[in-house]
């Protein structure tokens, strides 16, 4: 346990390469989806993100957060 944030460190190594803030190409990566269905989930608030203009960046542990991998 790190913190407050209950790790299960084995399914979390499959996105150790991700760097801690993604874009939404690497979104779709990691999730297997289009960026369709990536920006849908976005606008509908499914995973947290930071929007700067046009362009979105996830915080790679909300999307771990959004798979239920850590509290």
């Amino acid at each position: 346990m790190v913190g407050n944030l209950n790790l299960n460190t084995e399914n979390i190594a499959v996105f150790a390469d991700y760097p801690d803030v993604i874009s939404v190409d690497e979104l779709c990566c990691m999730l297997h989806v289009s960026s369709v269905t990536a920006y849908k989930m976005l606008k509908n608030e499914e995973i947290e993100c930071l929007r700067i203009g046009h362009v979105y960046k996830i915080p790679k542990v909300n999307v771990l957060k959004f798979l239920h991998l850590i509290s």
